[in-house]
């Protein structure tokens, strides 16, 4: 995989990222020898950007990602590490106090003397304005500090990134990452990519499969989607299937295919989606995309395009 540079910010990374939020076991149990051997076939295979957070699992996921990359032994400047404050097990908390505390815990947990990135995470649970005068100034001093080396802030709706990003200083934020805008149901992220650009964000997506919708199993139970998409998304995982394909990778390799997103994280629980993964950033780039497939399955899906779900509290 050719490696993608991260906005501004001068870090190279591989255009499939590692999420590690199942490393919390959120989606059941990893044995830990898993783990290790899930994280150093990602760096075996050219993966160097792993994003984890102390929600996921309630900090497990953290401290899991920290052992496999210490039991990988590699260089530390050979793996880029996000992580996130802000959103915690038992709620939400954006305060300066909080976020300030938060990194430390974070590196504890993961073993590291610094983070690359530190998102505020899904900050549309909270007042924007409180992102923005206090939340954005607190992670501006951890940089400072040197504890993270860049800071982004992420969620699912598109509109609290331009309401922070036009009320901060230039370069306040570095990066920014979205989730479930950008899959073969849902390309709005598209139309925000020239305003952060204009910004000198980075931007990282995330959910490719648009949290099990575009899967053969389909979404979870608390999926939160509305009933015409999930019964879109099921309806052209059929097709893929009746075709002899799969609607996963054909999604996988759709996200990737956009240069403008430095890279795409998806969640990985074993070596096995690991080198699922990787191989559809290896044929996308030898191969190219199944095009007669992509426009039979973007038919399917028209009548549900870049329909999404709410979250977060209403903006005053």
């Amino acid at each position: 995989m050719e490696l993608r540079t991260l906005g501004g910010t001068g870090l190279r990374v591989s255009p499939v990222g590692f999420g590690a939020s199942p490393l919390g076991n959120v989606f059941g149990d990893v044995p830990r020898d898993v783990a290790r051997a899930t994280v150093r076939r990602a760096l075996d295979l050219g993966i160097n950007f792993f994003d984890t957070s102390p929600y996921y699992g309630g900090t497990v996921s953290e401290s899991v990602l920290g052992d496999c990359l210490r039991f990988a032994g590699v260089p530390r400047d050979s793996f880029v590490v996000a992580t996130k404050c802000g959103r915690y097990k038992e709620g939400f908390d954006f305060s300066a106090a909080r976020v300030t505390r938060s990194v430390d815990e974070s590196l504890a947990r993961l073993g590291l003397d610094y983070v690359d990135i530190l998102h505020c995470h899904d900050i549309e649970f909270t007042n924007l304005d409180q992102i923005v005068n206090e939340t954005i100034p607190a992670l501006q001093k951890i940089k400072e500090s040197g504890k993270a080396r860049f800071i982004g802030i992420t969620g699912l709706p598109l509109s609290i990134f331009t309401y922070v990003l036009d009320r901060v200083p230039p370069c306040s934020v570095d990066l920014v990452l979205s989730y479930c805008h950008y899959g073969i149901n849902d390309t709005a992220l598209v139309d925000l990519l020239p305003y952060l650009k204009s910004k000198g964000v980075g931007v990282i997506t995330a959910s490719p499969l648009a949290m099990g919708l575009l899967t053969d199993n389909g979404p979870p139970e608390w999926h939160p989607a509305p009933e015409e998409l999930k019964l879109a998304c099921r309806t052209a995982a059929d097709h893929c299937r009746k075709k002899g394909k799969h609607i996963t990778k054909l999604a996988m390799k759709y996200s990737l295919m956009n240069n403008e997103i430095s890279t795409v994280l998806v969640g990985m629980n074993s070596p096995e989606q690991v080198e699922e993964n990787v191989a559809a950033a290896v044929e996308l780039s030898t191969s190219g995309i199944d095009e007669e497939l992509l426009h039979e399955v973007e038919a399917i899906l028209e009548p549900v395009k870049n329909l999404t779900w709410p979250s977060g509290i209403q903006q005053a």
